[in-house]
This record gives structure tokens, sequence and C-alpha cells, in this order.
């Protein structure tokens, strides 16, 4: 859980709980990490700023008139899942 103290005020650190159930948490840094090839800390942040923008760019594409539905049915579907990369 992220948390911050005033809106207005940048944290001098976050803790990301990696135990009791969310080992998954530091795997998934780790895989950035590597993707990046950076220190976990950028990872994170290029990550959230990556996924924004991968939402708003595929919902820009969804949204062309150009596209069948069957199209825009297997782009949706493949967007879907876990997968993706």
């Amino acid at each position: 859980m992220f948390t911050n103290t005033a809106h207005n005020q940048t944290s001098g650190s976050v803790r990301i709980r990696a135990d009791g159930g969310n080992e998954w948490q530091y795997d998934a840094i780790e895989k950035a990490a590597n993707f990046y090839d950076c220190n976990r800390s950028n990872a994170v942040a290029f990550a959230c700023e990556d996924v924004n923008q991968l939402i708003i760019t595929a919902l820009r594409g969804l949204e062309r008139d150009d596209l069948t539905r069957k199209q825009h049915r297997d782009i949706s579907e493949i967007l879907s899942t876990r997968d993706v990369g």
C-alpha cells in the first residue's frame, strides 16, 4: 500500500510489503527492474508511467472507427490477459 502524508508533499520513501502473501510484488518489481535495466525504485516509477500511457494508447486505438467488430474483440481479448508481453 502506498501512502502519502499530504496531497502536495512528496514522501521521502515508499515501502512495499513483500511478505504475508505479497511476495509476488517483489517478483514483479524485480521483473520491471530487469526489463528497464535499472534499480527497483526507478523500475516502479517507470512502470507506473508506462502503464498509464499504455492504457491511454490502447483505449485510443480501440476507439478507431475503422476497426471491425472482430478486430475490436480480438484486440480487447489480447489486452485483457496478464500475458500481454
